[in-house]
């Protein structure tokens, strides 16, 4: 049993009160390995009492709350009372964007799930509203310490320390991952450089600065740090003279694709560390790789994850692969229980490394169950072709899906860039069939290559989108190739 007096004396964690209260005096010594040995190397039983009880006050709280959650779990013959055991949370129905987005609408601007008043948010972000109506969240202030304090643990198992120097270059927004990254950087007393992105020319002095101010970690997307690693270039700068010895990302499924990983490390000579869970989950980093890589952890005490089926939303077993569905445990303001992410994972519960003792995703989120597309029967995604392309020499770093159809033919066409070589042409063939070959042992069927000058293909300071459906560029492409 986990000693919650010993926790309140040696590391200012109060969890007999719920929400827990957390001292922001306490931080662990640079050598310390952990933020919270006790929870983070705790055996599953110990943990998992711990986490029943923040998730039955959780359940309790929104009933008592919230007029969304209490009419859901009456629809579905739920209530408090329900639930036994962790296990029973399943039996609780999953809530999805879209209800979010139907609840706002109705009772706007923040619907029907907020548990505070309204005077008493202290923050306000959302979703970019790129694939539908915005989702609004309203965060009190005592939640945005909570994140805070949850955010640098994470940090601390990536080997984020006091003296390190944070060069953020995303968007300070609505957008809420650079504004987690911040703030658990500072709970941890780094030194933070928002720098941002967006501006147009912004990259080239993001190299400049960081010649300047001499940050040893970045956080972003990992688009944009290999973004940066070539406009580095193109400035004449080696990126391994930056001097990043952590970069650390969220947003896209980059970090977890093992050749984009690769590449990021043998690009700045830094460690990647994969992150990310959901903005409307933040603590985001709930989903975070500690300094060993080995995959993301799942830190169960503080949102709590399943890994479900995508169709009955039933936790599969670990082993299996599965979208995560997320709780909070700790939010009182806006709290999201059982929200489907509908990414695509794989859990597992082998032992790490470093000690701790979470379920672990040991290939990230490498996509979304509404970002496949079926080329001729096959379920393909856009993260295996990427992981194959970026373990080709050659490659520009870039590319496009381009999906279409001829006659009665569902065709896939991929453009990437190449780095030109001093044969140009020879280079290109040779290079046109490494691709296919890699491309058709991993996706099982043969693509039309289309391969473009590197720098042709826009570049992106946020998410990278690249599947497209341009049926005129397909028949293009098919007539020159003829």
């Amino acid at each position: 049993m986990i000693d919650l007096q010993q926790l309140r004396t040696a590391r200012g964690v109060d969890l007999t009160a719920w929400p827990p209260r957390y001292d922001t005096a306490y931080l662990p010594s640079d050598k310390e390995e952990y933020w919270l040995p006790e929870l983070e190397c705790a055996g599953e039983a110990e943990r998992s009492e711990i986490v029943f009880g923040k998730l039955t006050n959780q359940i309790r709280y929104a009933w008592e709350r919230s007029p969304f959650y209490r009419r859901r779990w009456q629809e579905a013959g739920v209530s408090p009372d329900t639930l036994k055991s962790l296990a029973d949370l399943a039996r609780f129905p999953v809530i999805q964007k879209a209800e979010m987005r139907v609840a706002q609408e109705t009772n706007p601007p923040f619907g029907d799930l907020l548990c505070i008043e309204a005077e008493e948010i202290s923050r306000i972000h959302g979703t970019s509203g790129t694939t539908g109506r915005p989702v609004v969240f309203g965060i009190g202030r005592d939640d945005w310490d909570r994140v805070a304090n949850a955010h640098a643990r994470i940090m601390w198992a990536a080997g984020i320390r006091p003296y390190d120097r944070i060069i953020i270059c995303s968007f300070f927004s609505l957008y809420v991952g650079s504004w987690g990254a911040l703030i658990g950087g500072e709970r941890i007393r780094a030194a933070m450089f928002p720098f941002g992105a967006g501006i147009a020319g912004q990259t080239a002095r993001a190299v400049e600065w960081a010649l300047t101010v001499r940050p040893t970690a970045f956080y972003g997307t990992p688009s944009y740090a290999l973004r940066l690693a070539e406009v580095a270039r193109d400035e004449g700068v080696n990126p391994r003279d930056l001097g990043l010895r952590i970069l650390f990302f969220s947003g896209e499924p980059g970090a977890g694709i093992p050749s984009t990983k690769r590449l990021i490390e043998e690009t700045f000579g830094g460690a990647c560390i994969d992150m990310g869970s959901m903005a409307e989950m933040t603590p985001w980093m709930t989903n975070g790789e500690c300094r060993h890589r080995t995959g993301m952890h799942l830190w169960q005490d503080i949102v709590y994850a399943e890994v479900c089926d995508p169709d009955t939303y039933k936790p599969v077993p670990f082993g299996r692969e599965g979208t995560p569905v997320y709780t909070h445990l700790e939010r009182t303001s806006q709290p999201m229980i059982r929200l489907a992410s509908n990414d695509r994972t794989r859990w597992i519960n082998a032992p790490c490394p470093c000690g701790r003792t979470y379920p672990r995703l040991p290939d990230g989120i490498y996509g979304r169950y509404d970002d496949v597309f079926i080329i001729r029967g096959k379920s393909l995604y856009p993260s295996a072709i990427e992981d194959a392309l970026r373990g080709v020499e050659g490659f520009g770093g870039e590319f496009q899906v381009v999906i279409s159809r001829q006659d009665s033919m569902d065709e896939l066409l991929i453009r990437a860039e190449y780095i030109p070589a001093e044969n140009v042409e020879d280079s290109i063939d040779v290079l046109r069939t490494t691709m296919g070959e890699k491309i058709r042992a991993r996706l099982g069927l043969r693509p039309i290559l289309e391969l473009v000058p590197q720098g042709t293909l826009p570049r992106t300071e946020f998410k990278a989108r690249r599947v497209i459906d341009d049926r005129d560029v397909y028949r293009t492409s098919v007539v020159r190739t003829k």
